[in-house]
């Protein structure tokens, strides 16, 4: 299947638009820029991008297209510092109300504003900005030409007394404007201050503490210091509501580098200062969390320091795992019946309580919790249903929207400009593009948006545009995109992997999107680093034509596959070298060597890191699903995880309701 229709469609073939009406207009040029005929186009609109970028004009056969705006946004900001006020008003004018022109003024504004054209910046502002840096612009501008009046005041402390973390260098100017006025008093100098105290911002601290009074400086500064690094002066400090709380959020954030020394710390403090219950926990708390989750010695005696009352989810979570960990099987039951209802009741937690309660001798009371569990599509879920020998529930929504309503959405201008532009390579523009068109789409037209951005290879939409409502969560064929699949079954063959498998890391890794790079420089399907893809190239004899080869989709899955059987044939089981593609060989080292011969489920289920332990648990689920995408049944994922891929098959089923 490929990512998009092709044929070999001429981009010159556009009608001036001085010839026809402007609802004719739309229509002609909808038509013409529509799927099928994408592939010839997505490279002329690339290049016309890429020319634009440049400086290069831009070609007439994109003098009607739906995203002419953005070419021209291309090619204006090169320029803007130099850019005639008369061009850049024309330009908010001819697209005023779309997202290009939104993109066009923020841009604006900050080229105004460097040239120091106050009197333009306060032309140019749009009251439905948002961006803390642009409305100290605006800020800035309103009182340099204008003067301060009391509006002016009352905004600009509202952005100081914002957030506790560092503001925009954009609103330097006018927060100095602001003291200068006496608009910034010790009053609030402290409210900014307990603000970044709360977020045990020492650095932050002291730079509030500057513009304090003399008197007030040194005990500000003394805080500071005790937010970096702990210290016995703090039992000196005034008995006061604001020293409680610096000496609360000061202990917490040592407790997570150093829980035992913090714990030793409290008490003389607590007693020193009166802290409360609630200061006190949240010591307590960070000393629990921080040294179960490193399975510490201490664990479990930290965790039976925290009150009932201060247990949330997470440490409700950490606790069982704890218990889980030393394979203590009643502890471990006993902390999940502890959870409130709603954490006890996901699937999840049900299976755990299910198999403790087995474990523990009441094989009975596991049955209903096993069924209850079985009902859900999830990782858990398929556990139980393998444990009862049933087949994998599964209740999909079979979307088909009339044509009529399908070609209104894709007809849709914003939809149209978000399409092209996804195709172009300018992912952030049709991101916004496309929430600006959601933004007016009730639920049928917003599921119906995400089908067409799948039809045009944007398969990334189906995780981030549905969920709004649990049906949607069984729009499996959106959620669960499929493409490539001869090449994923071509490798997966070649490197005696499970193609289901390789599917759903190429889903968990970059929803089908092949141009995908991450912040770490991971790119395409498999999200693989140029560093590792040379490295495997080497040790397998493989081509390697550098970095950016690895946005072609068959380089990539070749890579990707042989690295993960690396990874397969390195732990054995496949569901240790999940956790070693996501986290590396050194933490899943330390997990092998700190729990060798635990269950698979017990295993994942204490691996340290979150994101990794999400990670295994959600690819080896959507195995399960590509299998079923792909082939209508399953390998079971309890063999799965072992390995044996050789095991008889399963069927998927709704169950009923009742």
């Amino acid at each position: 299947m490929t990512d998009a229709p092709t044929d070999g469609a001429d981009v010159r073939h556009a009608p001036p638009p001085r010839r026809l009406r402007p609802g004719l207009l739309l229509l002609a040029c909808l038509a013409a820029w529509l799927p099928p005929a994408v592939s010839a186009q997505d490279a002329a609109l690339r290049a016309a991008f890429e020319a634009a970028d440049r400086g290069q004009p831009i070609p007439a056969a994109f003098d009607a297209h739906p995203a002419r705006g953005w070419l021209e946004f291309a090619a204006l900001r090169r320029n803007l510092d130099t850019l005639p006020t008369a061009q850049a008003d024309a330009f908010l004018a001819r697209y005023r109300d779309q997202p290009v022109a939104s993109a066009f003024r923020e841009a604006w504004l900050r080229a105004l504003a460097k040239r120091g054209d106050w009197a333009g910046v306060r032309a140019a502002w749009s009251p439905s900005i948002t961006s803390t840096a642009l409305q100290c612009i605006e800020l800035d501008a309103r009182q340099r030409s204008a003067g301060i009046d009391a509006q002016w005041t009352r905004e600009a402390q509202a952005i100081w007394r914002s957030t506790g973390k560092s503001l925009p260098d954009e609103c330097d100017p006018p927060l100095a404007a602001l003291a200068g006025n006496g608009g910034l008093d010790d009053a609030l100098r402290w409210e900014r201050f307990d603000l970044a105290a709360a977020d045990g911002d020492a650095t932050m601290m002291r730079a509030i503490a500057r513009g304090l009074s003399a008197s007030q400086q040194a005990l500000a500064n003394d805080y500071a210091a005790f937010m970096q690094a702990p210290h016995a002066r703090a039992a000196q400090w005034p008995a006061t509501a604001r020293s409680r709380e610096v000496a609360s959020q000061g202990l917490a954030k040592f407790a997570k580098d150093d829980p035992l020394a913090a714990e030793a710390q409290l008490p003389a403090l607590a007693d020193a200062l009166g802290l409360s219950d609630a200061q006190r926990n949240r010591v307590l708390y960070q000393a629990a969390l921080w040294t179960v989750a490193s399975y510490l010695p201490d664990s479990a005696r930290l965790l039976n320091r925290v009150p009932d009352a201060a247990y949330d989810e997470r440490l409700h979570e950490w606790r069982v795992r704890e218990a889980l960990a030393r394979s203590d099987w009643p502890a471990a039951l006993a902390a999940i019946r502890r959870m409130g209802a709603e954490q006890r009741g996901q699937s999840r937690w049900t299976w755990f309580q299910a198999r403790l309660a087995e474990l523990t001798g009441d094989a009975a009371g596991a049955q209903p919790l096993y069924r209850d569990a079985a009902t859900k599509s999830d990782f858990h879920g398929f556990l139980a249903a393998d444990r009862l020998d049933q087949p994998y529930a599964l209740c999909p929504w079979d979307f088909n929207p009339a044509d009529a309503a399908k070609a209104r959405i894709a007809g849709d201008p914003g939809i149209v400009r978000a399409m092209a532009l996804y195709r172009a390579d300018r992912p952030v523009w049709a991101t916004r593009e496309w929430s600006h068109a959601l933004s007016n789409f009730d639920d049928d037209q917003r599921r119906i948006a995400v089908l067409v951005a799948q039809e045009n290879g944007w398969y990334d939409r189906g995780v981030f545009g549905l969920g709004r409502q649990p049906d949607e969560m069984r729009l499996y064929t959106l959620r669960f995109p499929l493409t490539q699949q001869a090449l994923i079954e071509r490798e997966s063959r070649r490197h005696g992997l499970d193609p289901a498998w390789v599917a759903a890391e190429i889903r968990a890794e970059s929803t089908f999107n092949p141009n995908a790079r991450s912040p770490a420089n991971a790119r395409g399907l498999m999200q693989v680093l140029p560093t590792t893809a040379a490295a495997v190239a080497g040790r397998l004899g493989l081509p390697w034509r550098g970095a950016d080869s690895l946005y072609d989709p068959d380089t990539n899955v070749a890579i990707g596959t042989a690295y993960l059987r690396e990874k397969k044939d390195m732990y054995g089981a496949p569901h240790v070298a999940i956790a070693a593609y996501n986290a590396g060989p050194t933490p899943t080292g330390r997990w092998l060597a700190q729990r060798p011969d635990m269950d698979a489920d017990f295993w994942i289920e204490t691996i340290s890191y979150r994101e990794t332990r999400e990670y295994v648990a959600r690819v080896l689920a959507f195995s399960v699903l590509y299998d079923w995408r792909m082939y209508g049944q399953a390998v079971p994922v309890t063999a799965r995880m072992q390995g044996d891929t050789g095991a008889r098959r399963k069927a998927f089923a709704c169950p009923a309701a009742g």
